[in-house]
């Protein structure tokens, strides 16, 4: 199961031994989620736009280490905006990928009983994230994530690739990327079907598990 990392641990210092980044494997075939996400979009996702942020990151750590080595702090300094993006987007994806399933399932009893608790009701909840994800303004991400300082679940949204963690200090659950590329070559320009469509490939059980982690 994929821990979330914060963007600080993306970031290694330059005397440390550096592992590359790499492109996580599907947990399920391109075309396993069809007719939710077609196989021609889940191909170029994961291979083409997850694959170059994995890259772009490894880029972008290589030139970090380098900076660091020479002091040179404007490069470090001018290099946070490539990390995060990149970093995030790693984030994001590998969580996305694990969040969802061909089979679905259901949520656990303590997640059922949190939503309960915080929304009223799971249809409340899938209309809250729905709506939230729907009004995101250009490139983002909606989430259901939870929120351990108030020790409920909370509905967020971070723009482009801004990690929800890092960003907000709410846990990620379950993401809906809302980037073009995620559903225009299937739905156009109705993002709303595609949103609601997507809670029919939602994996509630990598949910529950990041659910129960989170609250633990």
């Amino acid at each position: 199961m994929f821990v979330t990392r914060s963007i600080g641990s993306l970031i290694r210092n330059a005397g440390a031994s550096r592992l590359k980044h790499t492109l996580p494997d599907l947990p399920y075939e391109y075309s396993a989620l069809e007719p939710v996400i077609s196989r021609e979009i889940m191909c170029l996702h994961h291979s083409k736009h997850h694959a170059t942020y994995v890259n772009n990151l490894n880029a972008a750590e290589e030139k970090l280490a380098a900076a660091q080595s020479k002091g040179d702090i404007q490069t470090v300094i001018n290099l946070a905006p490539a990390l995060r993006f990149n970093g995030g987007g790693h984030i994001n994806h590998t969580i996305f990928w694990q969040n969802l399933s061909p089979k679905g399932g259901k949520p656990s009893a303590d997640l059922i009983k949190a939503i309960e608790n915080d929304f009223g009701s799971m249809e409340n909840m899938k209309n809250q994230l729905a709506a939230a994800s729907v009004a995101v303004q250009g490139s983002g991400w909606g989430w259901l994530g939870y929120n351990k300082l108030m020790k409920k679940l909370q509905i967020a949204t971070c723009q482009n690739q801004d990690p929800l963690e890092p960003t907000t200090g709410i846990v990620p659950l379950f993401g809906i990327d809302v980037w073009e590329h995620a559903y225009y070559l299937q739905y156009k320009n109705v993002r709303a079907d595609y949103v609601k469509a997507i809670f029919d490939v939602a994996n509630w059980e990598d949910i529950s598990f990041r659910y129960k982690n989170a609250a633990n």
